[in-house]
């Protein structure tokens, strides 16, 4: 798990491998939900976060000289991303959601708005953390697209609210 005390480039490895567990974990719930409005929203943060995960890419080989792209492929397929970008594990979080059975888009909204705000305050806590001048850039982007996500995910509960009224 991050402290912030990492250099950048290993800082950049392991939100990669965060982000990667949270698209995981959407991506599971996907699969598992029956109702298509959440199916929809979940699909939606999935593809957030491997939006997310292909900004971390791009960084990292930047830093690199854009070289060994296969050796990064490589890497996102043979590793295993236990924990999400909200410092939750996605075993949980998978278990969370069988829990709750969403039968409605706004229990799923509200799980959504957990874990982004978490991941929100985890990347708040790191940029404050950081060392490494440029790993607390990357910290800071990253906390800035978490707060994008939670307006889009306010916007789309304030529009269910509406509907329900």
């Amino acid at each position: 798990m991050l402290s912030g005390k990492e250099d950048l480039l290993q800082a950049l490895i392991e939100v990669f491998l965060m982000e990667k567990g949270t698209n995981e974990f959407y991506s599971h719930a996907v699969e598992k939900l029956n109702d298509n409005e959440v199916r929809k929203i979940f699909a939606d943060l999935a593809a957030w976060e491997k939006k997310h995960m292909d900004f971390i890419q791009f960084l990292y080989q930047a830093i690199n000289g854009g070289y060994d792209i296969k050796g990064f492929e490589e890497f996102n397929n043979r590793t295993e991303a236990p924990v999400t970008e909200a410092g939750i594990l996605v075993k949980g979080l998978e278990t969370k959601a069988e829990e709750y059975k969403f039968t409605d888009a706004m229990g799923a909204l509200t799980l959504a708005m957990e874990i982004e705000g978490k991941a929100y305050n985890l990347y708040h806590k790191l940029s404050q953390n950081a060392d490494d001048a440029n790993a607390k850039v990357v910290f800071r982007e990253m906390m800035d697209q978490e707060v994008t996500h939670i307006e889009r995910l306010k916007n789309l509960r304030l529009k269910l609210v509406k509907v329900y009224q």
